[in-house]
């Protein structure tokens, strides 16, 4: 997996759109089958379908929404995980998300909401608050800091444009969470305490993500029965 996580990210999404819409097909349905894949919805989350939280960030609203996400993670997912390695990658890739969707929890709570923007843009933050840290190797600043403002600055534009349908919430709270993360732990020459963490947050993410789809087959199944 070194070095190559975002590849594993990117299929996993592309798998589970293709499986939804096999199963749309079959089944004439749209909404539920939203809901059967792992959608967050804030009445469900709060009755104690809390793993929505982390299945919601490999769901996707079509073939366009997904390309668009898959795109920006292969761009920005080699780019992180190439400079700051694949625990640190995954880490702020998850935990990024998971602040959005909380985000999206308070502000959208009656919206259905499906994903990976919100982790997304926490890479977006990482590289934005990197930018300027001043220990940041100088060849690293051509792709981060300023270079990513325009990239910013559209997306906050159209999410404020009505009827576009974009989750400000996931969008906002991923990023001031990569911001946080990129600006006070350093590129390199972090300490053996911040290189474990990363490790068993990594681990922990991966193992959090297991267990969310199981949960959600087994209440998918319940409920489909």
């Amino acid at each position: 997996m070194k070095g190559k996580s975002f590849y594993y990210l990117i299929l996993i999404n592309v798998v589970i759109l293709l499986l939804m819409e096999i199963v749309k097909v079959v089944t004439s349905e749209n909404v539920m089958v939203y809901i059967w894949f792992g959608a967050q919805f804030g009445p469900l989350v709060s009755g104690g379908q809390w793993y929505r939280l982390i299945t919601s960030m490999f769901v996707h609203g079509g073939f366009i929404h997904l390309i668009f996400n898959m795109y920006a993670l292969f761009y920005l997912g080699r780019i992180v995980e190439s400079v700051y390695g694949t625990d640190k990658f995954l880490s702020y890739y998850f935990l990024s998300g998971l602040v959005g969707n909380l985000a999206t929890q308070i502000f959208y709570y009656k919206s259905l909401s499906v994903g990976a923007s919100g982790a997304i843009f926490g890479l977006v933050g990482v590289l934005f608050a990197a930018g300027f840290r001043k220990d940041t190797p100088y060849v690293l600043k051509p792709i981060t800091g300023t270079v990513f403002l325009p990239m910013i600055l559209i997306n906050i534009i159209l999410g404020l444009m009505p009827g576009t349908n974009i989750n400000n919430a996931a969008h906002i709270g991923g990023f001031l969470t990569g911001m946080l993360l990129g600006y006070f732990i350093p590129v390199y020459n972090y300490s053996y305490k911040i290189k474990k963490l990363m490790f068993y947050l990594r681990i922990t993410f991966m193992i959090l993500v297991v267990v969310s789809f199981v949960f959600l087959f087994i209440n998918s199944i319940t409920t489909v029965i």
